[in-house]
């Protein structure tokens, strides 16, 4: 067993079924680590990450969709995401995304998602898995003060008093599961409203998502204005340092 893997299984979630903890150690990466293990663990499991100044994690997903359908997931996961964040959060606390994949409290970034696939996918085929993973700062580290950078924060830099990585991973589990089971029984639009909520609105333009998980602006008389491609997005998170691994 090598040393970022030891004492894999997390007991310590407080996880519903049918979800599985793998942890990680402080450098551990869930998303490639969830990424690896989804051929042979399958739906449910969910890697984190031992840090205490980030919530990183990442879960596996078995879809039933073709590719080009179940994509869509990840609006179901950055909405869960969403909600996990608002319901720790202060009271008048802005929180809103940045389509499709960054999210920010009182306007300053502090996380995001992403999402993978098995390569050479077939996009009318259903894939064998999707991992969808995430990292939320939860505690400013850096020697320097976080007010000379108000583009980019963390939960205990906006008031969330006592909120640990841990607590923001068991919330959004909750918020993923009931995302699918609102997707399962009264479809996806149902699912994507946490997500479509916290898009910031101009001039009365409303979103909607088409079945290919693009993003559709519309104006106020209904009138489509603009689309948004949502695959060409997925290939490098927008919100992320890969180098630094934090969002950025």
């Amino acid at each position: 067993m090598s040393p970022a893997t030891q004492g894999a299984f997390a007991p310590e979630l407080a996880l519903p079924p049918p979800y599985q903890a793998v942890r990680l150690r402080e450098f551990g990466d869930a998303f490639a680590h969830a990424t690896a293990l989804a051929p042979q663990r399958g739906a449910g499991t969910l890697v984190y990450v031992g840090r205490f100044d980030v919530a990183e994690f990442a879960v596996v997903l078995e879809p039933a969709d073709p590719l080009v359908r179940a994509r869509r997931a990840f609006y179901a996961g950055m909405g869960a995401l969403a909600e996990a964040i608002a319901g720790a959060a202060p009271p008048e606390t802005a929180i809103h995304i940045k389509w499709p994949d960054a999210l920010y409290v009182n306007w300053g970034l502090v996380g995001g998602g992403r999402l993978a696939w098995p390569d050479k996918a077939d996009e009318e085929g259903v894939p064998a898995w999707l991992v969808f993973a995430a990292t939320v700062r939860t505690a400013w580290r850096k020697a320097t003060d976080p007010g000379t950078t108000p583009d980019v924060t963390a939960l205990d830099q906006e008031g969330f008093a006592e909120v640990s990585a841990k607590h923001i991973v068991e919330s959004f589990a909750r918020h993923f599961m009931h995302a699918l089971d609102v997707w399962q029984d009264s479809g996806f639009a149902a699912a994507a409203t946490p997500y479509l909520e916290r898009l910031a609105r101009e001039n009365g333009q409303t979103f909607a998502i088409d079945d290919s998980g693009d993003l559709i602006l519309r104006s106020a008389s209904g009138d489509t204005i603009k689309r948004h491609a949502l695959l060409p997005k997925l290939a490098a998170p927008s919100w992320l340092d890969l180098a630094a691994k934090e969002p950025s």
